[in-house]
C-alpha cells in the first residue's frame, strides 16, 4: 500500500517530539481539492477512527481512512531537505496529472 521512506520516518518523529505528541500517530488522507482533482493532506492524530487501516515504519503509526486507501495505493512518502526547499513529497505512479505545484493530482 503505501511506502514511507527512512527519511520521512525521521522526520515525522522528530516534529512529533518538538510538539510533545509522543504516542500519536501520522494521518495520511486524500481530499477532493486543488487544481488537479485531489490533494494529500499529513495531520497528527491520536485516535484511531473504526475504518482505519494502522500501518507501521520503524516504530512510527499511520493511519489512512478507507476512503484515502484507494488513492494511496504504491504512493511512496519522502522527505526532501534540498537548498531549493525541504518538505515531504509524495511519488504517486498512479497519478494521469499533477499541478503546476506539485500539490495536487489527478488520477
Amino acid at each position: 500500500m503505501l511506502q514511507v521512506t527512512e527519511k520521512a520516518v525521521s522526520k515525522v518523529k522528530d516534529l512529533l517530539q518538538v510538539e510533545n505528541k509522543q504516542g500519536w500517530a501520522l494521518r495520511v488522507a486524500v481530499k477532493g481539492g486543488g487544481c488537479s482533482g485531489f490533494e494529500y493532506g499529513l495531520t497528527f492524530d491520536n485516535e484511531r477512527r473504526p475504518n482505519d487501516e494502522v500501518l507501521q515504519f520503524n516504530g512510527l503509526t499511520v493511519y489512512v481512512d478507507k476512503a484515502s486507501r484507494l488513492f494511496i495505493e504504491g504512493v511512496r512518502l519522502d522527505y526532501d531537505d534540498g537548498l531549493t526547499g525541504s518538505g515531504f513529497k509524495f511519488e504517486n505512479p498512479n497519478a494521469t496529472g499533477t499541478c503546476g505545484c506539485g500539490s495536487s493530482f489527478s488520477v
